[in-house]
């Protein structure tokens, strides 16, 4: 079993949502030192945005309790609870940042814009583990609804508070042994089907997709606006990414990279001195 952590639980659907708090409560059941800071308003989209609402040079901050743990309702994005949890504004600095359970899966090469993610990333970046968790809702529903349209529209239909969060908090804790041994900054995007655990087949890695389940698509522009909406793909997964992996009914696990130089640039750009003139 891993030792007791000091972990901070996130996300980007908001302090009120499900997945909050069975991540919290579970992470707190198997022993670890919890604390909760989330958005007090649904955030969904803001990827890694420093944003916040201030009164008097301060940013509004709620405390309560969910589950018994504390719990800050914060106006802010998740990335920026995220890096103000870094400076001890939430307790003491977190060991691990986990940010979920999104109503959602993060999948593929949008996670770029996810608020879930976009607050791991930024753990990561001050050094701190860190892990985003979802619930995949639309796959499922992809196979029954008839159309993506359909199947987007379904997935409101379902009480959340049905669904199996627990799944993905318990695939989330297992793998907490090993991002705790693993170097300072690492990430984990973590995606669960929405099934009872007992059902569940295993947790495989996957690459990221191309882009993602959804896409936004512009259905209508004209003098002075644009309307987009946002469809189910639809595209056939490509195999060994992790939407394919999501599809075979599995659990995933991507190691994400936080924002680094891209060093082998320089083989196109040529040689260049510091100062960034061509040294030849």
């Amino acid at each position: 079993m891993t030792r007791a952590l000091r972990i901070l639980v996130t996300n980007d659907d908001g302090i009120e949502s499900p997945g909050i708090r069975w991540l919290a409560r579970m992470a707190a059941d198997r022993g670890h030192d919890v604390a909760i800071a989330a958005p007090n308003a649904e955030s969904s989209g803001m990827s890694a945005a420093l944003t916040a609402v201030q009164e008097a040079g301060r940013i509004v901050v709620t405390r309560s309790t969910l589950e018994g743990i504390p719990a800050y309702g914060v106006a802010a994005s998740p990335a920026f609870i995220a890096l103000m949890a870094g400076s001890e504004a939430f307790g003491p600095v977190p060991d691990v940042v986990l940010s979920g359970v999104n109503r959602g899966a993060n999948a593929g090469r949008a996670v770029l814009h996810s608020g879930t993610v976009g607050a791991a990333l930024t753990a990561a970046a001050g050094g701190v583990r860190a892990m985003a968790v979802s619930l995949d809702v639309l796959t499922a529903l992809m196979a029954t609804a008839g159309s993506g349209r359909a199947a987007l529209a379904a997935i409101d239909e379902v009480d959340d508070e049905s669904r199996h969060w627990a799944t993905a908090g318990r695939v989330a804790l297992d793998l907490l042994p090993s991002l705790a041994a693993a170097p300072p900054g690492t990430i984990l995007n973590v995606n669960t089907p929405d099934v009872p655990h007992d059902q569940l087949p295993g947790v495989r890695r996957g690459a990221l997709a191309r882009f993602g389940q959804v896409q936004m698509t512009v259905v209508e522009s004209g003098e002075g606006f644009v309307r987009t909406t946002v469809e189910a793909t639809g595209h056939a997964p490509e195999p060994g990414t992790d939407l394919a992996v999501l599809a075979a009914g599995y659990a995933c696990v991507t190691e994400l990279r936080g924002v680094a130089e891209a060093r082998p640039l320089w083989t196109y750009l040529g040689s260049m001195d510091n100062a960034g003139q061509s040294a030849g």
